[in-house]
């Protein structure tokens, strides 16, 4: 295996350990201190602002390339065994499922639309 698919192998497991997190948190059978550092570490990997901003070199990417798997190992550790098992089979399921390039397409329209308008009476306000 190449050193390319062995990163791509480790950002799929990544990707699907923080849906599982996620996943995990929801679920009442965890543990409260387990369900909100779930919470914490799942709400920073997919949340677009981040302790060190991305813009600047190296550390930028730094804190995701060590902040997030930290966090997903340790709640990982913490989680019982089959509330991890099921979670991570609802998180396989969740990045299975096909997506809609319209529903895209339409959801970014609106966005834009909103903008416009904001624009557009922020322009003619003044």
């Amino acid at each position: 295996m190449s050193i390319l698919e062995a990163l791509r192998t480790w950002a799929r497991r990544i990707k699907r350990d923080v849906v599982a997190v996620y996943f995990a948190a929801r679920n009442p059978r965890t543990p409260m201190m387990v369900r909100l550092l779930a919470l914490a570490v799942a709400g920073y990997a997919l949340s677009p602002i981040d302790l060190i901003p991305d813009f600047i070199p190296v550390l930028g990417y730094l804190d995701d390339l060590l902040i997030v798997p930290a966090g997903l190992t340790l709640v990982i550790r913490l989680l019982p065994a089959d509330i991890l098992d099921l979670s991570r089979a609802q998180a396989s399921e969740a990045i299975a499922r096909p997506t809609s390039r319209w529903a895209a397409v339409f959801v970014v329209g609106i966005w834009i639309t909103a903008m416009a308008l904001c624009t557009y009476f922020w322009w003619t306000w003044k």
